[in-house]
C-alpha cells in the first residue's frame, strides 16, 4: 500500500467541494492506499477548517464529520528531523514528514511545494496528477 500525505489546502478543497478534483484524489487514496501525516499537520488542518470565512461553507457538524473520519482513516507519524528547503517555511514540515516516513506522493495544490516537484525522489502532484 503506497503513502500519500495530503497537503491542508487540498483536505480543505476536499470539503468545500464534494465533486472536485481534490474530493476525489482523497477519496481514492482511502480506498486504496494509506495516509500519512503528523499531529502537527492535523493542527493545521483544524485550525485552518475553523477560520470564520468557512462558516458559510459547512456546517459545524459537516466539518467534525470530516475531521473524524480524517483522523481516523490516517496514520499519524511522528517527525524527527528539520527540512529548511521550501520557500513558504510552514510547508517544511509537509517535506520532512514525507522524506521522514518514505511517503510515495505529497498532493498538494501549493506552487510553494510544486515546484519543487519531485522532493528526494517524492513526487509533489496536483490532485489531478495524482488521479492520473
Amino acid at each position: 500500500m503506497k503513502k500519500i500525505e495530503f497537503d491542508t489546502n487540498v483536505l480543505v478543497s476536499a470539503l468545500l467541494f464534494k465533486t472536485s478534483k481534490s474530493r476525489l484524489a482523497y477519496e481514492k487514496a482511502l480506498l486504496n492506499h494509506q495516509i500519512i501525516s503528523s499531529l502537527e499537520c492535523y493542527k493545521e488542518l483544524v485550525e485552518v477548517l475553523s477560520r470564520p470565512k468557512f462558516s458559510k461553507y459547512f456546517s459545524e457538524i459537516d466539518k467534525s464529520i470530516f475531521l473524524i473520519n480524517y483522523f481516523h482513516s490516517t496514520q499519524f507519524v511522528k517527525v524527527n528531523i528539520v527540512v529548511e528547503v521550501c520557500r513558504d517555511p510552514k510547508d517544511n514540515k509537509i517535506l520532512a514528514l514525507a522524506f521522514e516516513h518514505s511517503s510515495d506522493f505529497i498532493v498538494s495544490g501549493d506552487n510553494d511545494l510544486l515546484i519543487l516537484n519531485p522532493y528526494k525522489n517524492i513526487p509533489i502532484l496536483t490532485p489531478n496528477g495524482f488521479l492520473e
